[in-house]
């Protein structure tokens, strides 16, 4: 059997689309973007084309985009530039327990620097309340940070809601959206945010690139310091190469016609598993306000590392590690009181553009022949 890849929110391999992108800038177009000769003409033309593909997907000015490194540069921008920058009116922070560890890492780092940090509780859905988000500001708050959409069960925050709380109080507001980019819409503007983060390889386009939307006006400090390149928010000779890639991943991203094929054949596999199995599986997530290529299903009373093991050809994650012989739940998992029985059989399957309908049904039949089914 062909290897069969259904780990998309971990990593989606390049889009033909975006490589035929970066092609031309492995060759004449080698110049540093920022010199002004003829050498540099293309490469800045190009870098520019592409900061201004990545605003059309998120509904801003291209002088609003900063290029980095990936998802987790662009998250460590935003928490720390904002704290660096606005310290002198406050320290707190406002995040949940179920964001990415590149939003919980930089929270603890800036807490040793003296911010206070507030990690909001979620539901058993894994969604957070905006009340709790409302309650949880005080007068020394500066910024708030959710995520848009949970890479690992794949629930999506009411960020729109959320806005509207920080927009009436002139709190900054930001959102990881490096799983929501090309899934649903990353608008900055209906969701209400002032920094949003995405992650190249998550949308079709290589790895080391990524892009945070700073609203015009947000004060940012510098997390990369040296000369003046994007606008001097983030110094470093820029990568026309990566950044073209990702804008042309960005302009794919924009169509979102393909998502309903891809939300069809997840329900599939679901259906299937509950069909095979009956009560001895678990969906971990909401129903419906998740993301339309992710199943975190649980079975129950068994292993999801020995389950994978046994998937011979099938690549996917799950939301449970064994330590010296202990079961150990994700912290997402904990975060939505799952209990252990359940969250140790959890495994993620996420969809992407290349699955298809056999991948799917050959899955379930695997499952199958090493599951005992349900009588």
């Amino acid at each position: 059997m062909r290897p069969i890849y259904l780990d998309y929110n971990a990593s989606t391999p390049i889009d033909p689309a975006v490589a035929d992108a970066m092609r031309p800038l492995l060759g004449e177009a080698f110049g540093n973007p920022s010199s002004g000769h003829w050498a540099s003409a293309p490469a800045k033309s190009a870098l520019e084309a592409a900061r201004g593909e990545v605003a059309a997907l998120l509904g801003c000015a291209a002088g609003e985009v900063v290029f980095t490194s990936g998802g987790s540069e662009a998250n460590n921008l935003a928490l720390k530039g904002v704290f660096f920058a606005l310290k002198d009116k406050g320290e707190h922070i406002v995040t949940t327990q179920v964001e990415h560890p590149a939003i919980l890492g930089p929270c603890r780092f800036l807490e040793r620097l003296g911010a206070t940090v507030t990690v909001l509780p979620v539901d058993r859905t894994g969604q957070v309340d905006p009340d709790d988000v409302l309650r949880a500001i005080t007068p020394r708050t500066i910024l708030i940070s959710v995520m848009h959409a949970n890479n690992e069960v794949g629930i999506i925050q009411p960020i729109a809601e959320i806005g509207r709380t920080t927009r009436e109080r002139g709190i900054l507001f930001h959102t990881d959206a490096a799983q929501s980019a090309g899934k649903i819409s990353t608008n900055v503007n209906e969701l209400g945010v002032d920094l949003l983060t995405i992650a190249g390889h998550k949308v079709y386009a290589p790895k080391g690139v990524g892009a945070l939307y700073v609203r015009r006006g947000v004060e940012l400090e510098p997390l990369i310091h040296g000369a003046g390149h994007e606008n001097g928010r983030r110094a470093g000779t820029e990568s026309a190469l990566l950044a073209a890639g990702l804008g042309a991943a960005c302009t794919l991203a924009r169509d979102l016609g393909s998502i309903e094929q891809i939300r069809a054949l997840r329900d599939r596999l679901w259906e299937a598993v509950q069909q095979r199995f009956g009560g001895r599986v678990a969906l971990n997530g909401h129903v419906q306000h998740r993301l339309p290529n992710t199943l975190n299903v649980s079975f129950v009373g068994q292993v999801g590392a020995e389950i994978l093991q046994r998937l011979s050809g099938v690549a996917a994650s799950t939301g449970s590690a064994c330590h010296a012989g202990r079961i150990e739940l994700s912290p997402v998992l904990k975060a939505m009181g799952v209990q252990q029985e359940v969250g140790m059989g959890a495994i993620r399957f996420s969809l992407g553009r290349y699955t298809t309908m056999d991948e799917i049904d050959a899955v379930s039949e695997l499952l199958a022949d090493i599951l005992v089914p349900a009588a």
